[in-house]
């Protein structure tokens, strides 16, 4: 196996491995959402809101990551 091919197939893994963070950030995300619709008390709402806040920011880092592995797996990317 040459160097390149290790380094696509690394680079493949960590996009996948993104995909998969994406996944459970969303799953996590949407039962937060389901606890402030429908949580039992003022406490819970409280906790799935400021959780839901924090989940939205761990699925935008992942998320412009995703978005920058993308562009780098294009033929002839820039890179800076």
């Amino acid at each position: 196996m040459t160097e390149t091919s290790s380094t696509t197939q690394d680079a493949d893994a960590a996009f996948l491995d993104l995909h998969a963070q994406r996944e459970a950030l969303e799953r996590q995300l949407s039962l937060a959402q389901l606890r402030q619709q429908f949580g039992t008390g003022q406490d819970e709402v409280a906790r799935a809101t400021s959780e839901e806040q924090s989940l939205l920011l761990s699925l935008d880092r992942v998320l412009t990551l995703i978005r920058a592995a993308e562009y780098k797996r294009q033929p002839n990317s820039r890179r800076w």
